[in-house]
């Protein structure tokens, strides 16, 4: 049995706004999951509900089990860190991160205890004494991480904890909650509109849009195997070109190349005869040049941007914009025109009507 679980929850509000629609989850013990989506997508809303912070408008949530949609937020044992730090200006670190057991009355040597050793965990022992004004942003993510899991409650909940750091403070704050995690082994709901977020913390992610659910998989699977074009241009950096095109004798024409679609999809592609699909390539699947077992087709040269270890190049390929990932050392001259290959398992074919993946 899944140790939270998630049936068909919805959010309506007063005013009539659906929030989100029919939300199904299930979560095993001590799993990473992660919700991904652009803002207002829902998935603050749905942590909140999780949280008990929101009321369930229609669905049921169970813990271990239980029923859990009447339960308040203290009875669901689950603890929350939040986007601001929410730490108390005029308590020492010491104090913060005591705060809540003092709370439950736990006895002073193991308060004591469970301080030093969260404040080992987190790399924060030389700072108990100081006041949360005398930390850096990241020390202070630090310290709302360490009230949570300090309470060793079956459930952390983290609500885009990194979004007020820098991107170097980011980081670091990922691989120590990634470690935090292992060593806790608590189940975690982690809320983030940041897809590298996602993609190297989640043992699962729930992509969102306008309150429903894309797709739910491993990072490998929503990267390689998006169902739909939105989970495709969301997941990867930069996103998914997509070229779209009519299908003509079954084949479609891209930067002057013909891709026989009868090759990929079967009898299939007699469906799309004069209709317009739309042809995706990850901007790194590209190989520069000519290669066997690959389409091979051609674009001008627009803009090229060095980034250090790799570099964009921005195509016009039959007034279409594409971009293409190249190493350093592969960046081409402005104004001249590129043959590139894509490896034929990097082709992704999507209806344009329903944006769905043609399989």
């Amino acid at each position: 049995m899944a140790y939270l679980t998630l049936r068909n929850i919805n959010k309506i509000y007063p005013n009539g706004f659906h929030a989100v629609h029919d939300f199904n989850l299930e979560a095993e013990r001590g799993e990473f999951i992660v919700f991904v989506g652009p803002s207002g997508c829902g998935k603050s809303t749905t942590l909140r509900m999780i949280a008990g912070l929101e009321d369930i408008s229609k669905g049921e949530f169970l813990i271990d089990g239980q029923l859990a949609n009447n339960l308040g937020p203290r009875e669901r044992e689950v603890a929350m860190v939040f986007q601001s730090y929410a730490l108390y200006p005029n308590m020492t670190v010491y104090d913060n991160l005591a705060f809540g057991l003092n709370l439950q009355g736990v006895d002073e040597d193991i308060i004591e205890a469970r301080v030093q050793k969260t404040a080992k965990i987190l790399g924060l022992t030389e700072y108990l004494d100081r006041m949360p004004r005398a930390l850096s942003g990241g020390q202070r993510q630090r310290v709302a991480v360490g009230r949570s899991i300090i309470r060793k409650v079956g459930v952390f909940l983290m609500d885009e904890p990194l979004s007020n750091l820098d991107a170097k403070q980011r980081v670091t704050m990922r691989s120590e909650i990634t470690q935090i995690h292992r060593e806790t082994g608590a189940t975690t709901i982690y809320v983030t509109h940041d897809q590298t977020e996602a993609m190297t913390m989640a043992d699962r992610i729930v992509v969102m849009k306008n309150g429903y659910v894309q797709q739910i998989g491993t990072p490998k699977e929503v990267y390689f195997h998006p169902v739909n074009m939105f989970v495709a241009g969301f997941i990867g950096e930069p996103p998914m070109n997509f070229i779209r095109r009519v299908v003509k004798q079954g084949c479609i024409e891209v930067g002057g190349a013909s891709f026989d679609l009868t090759k990929r999809l079967g009898e299939k592609a007699a469906a799309y005869e004069g209709k317009e699909i739309v042809f995706g390539f990850r901007p790194e699947a590209v190989v520069l040049g000519t290669q066997e077992n690959a389409y091979v087709t051609h674009g001008m040269v627009e803009l090229t941007e060095m980034l250090g270890d790799n570099a964009n190049v921005y195509l016009d390929i039959d007034q279409d914009k594409a971009i293409l990932k190249v190493t350093p050392h592969e960046i081409p001259d402005m104004d001249t025109q590129l043959t590139f290959s894509i490896p034929h398992e990097s082709v992704y074919l999507f209806d344009a009507q329903t944006e769905m993946v043609i399989k």
